[in-house]
């Protein structure tokens, strides 16, 4: 992908992110244009994914949706556009990292507070600690439903890196973590 693709595809996440030319490339691109905007046709979406460097035919696109579980629905806005069934299922994380309700992904809150042994905050990362051979783990919960102020996780054997836009948006979302991770989330 070039620098003046980037710049032409949509704002806010989709923007920032990049992902590589292959069939997992593809299904994260059309997962998160989904995400961060109101898709209202699978032609709108195909302008999307060529603006990134994917070429794909209408076949390829409707097989990728059903793999997504992608559905039409009326979004937040009131628009017909395709969700994904995380978006729906629970409540999705806030933007800064707080958690909307009491109610959390039922999976998160298993996980979390049976792995998680610490969290800790470093400007805007959050470091969490796990037993040896459980932080991928973790790490890949905390991957499907991130909120828009994570830019990424790594993992290594007993620890999570989670690196979040802001240190705000890090001490916000290292509180909800410990929350969940003490069963009150």
């Amino acid at each position: 992908m070039t620098a003046s693709q980037n710049s032409s595809s949509p704002s806010g996440a989709a923007a920032r992110l990049r992902h590589p030319q292959t069939r997992a490339g593809r299904l994260a691109a059309v997962r998160t244009a989904i995400e961060s905007m109101p898709i209202t046709s699978q032609q709108q979406l195909s302008e999307i994914l060529a603006e990134q460097g994917f070429e794909v035919t209408q076949a390829t696109l409707s097989r990728d949706l059903d793999e997504l579980e992608a559905f039409k629905a009326r979004n937040a806005q009131g628009i017909m556009s395709y969700l994904l069934p995380d978006s729906t299922d629970a409540p999705s994380m806030a933007e800064d990292g707080s958690a909307p309700s009491a109610r959390v992904r039922p999976q998160m809150a298993k996980v979390l507070s049976g792995l998680v042994t610490s969290v800790a905050t470093a400007s805007n990362q959050v470091v969490v600690h796990t037993p040896s051979g459980a932080a991928q783990y973790v790490a890949s919960v905390i991957d499907a439903e991130p909120p828009e102020s994570v830019l990424g996780t790594i993992a290594g054997d007993d620890t999570v890196l989670i690196i979040l836009s802001s240190d705000d948006m890090a001490k916000n979302y290292s509180s909800l973590l410990l929350e969940i991770a003490a069963g009150q989330g």
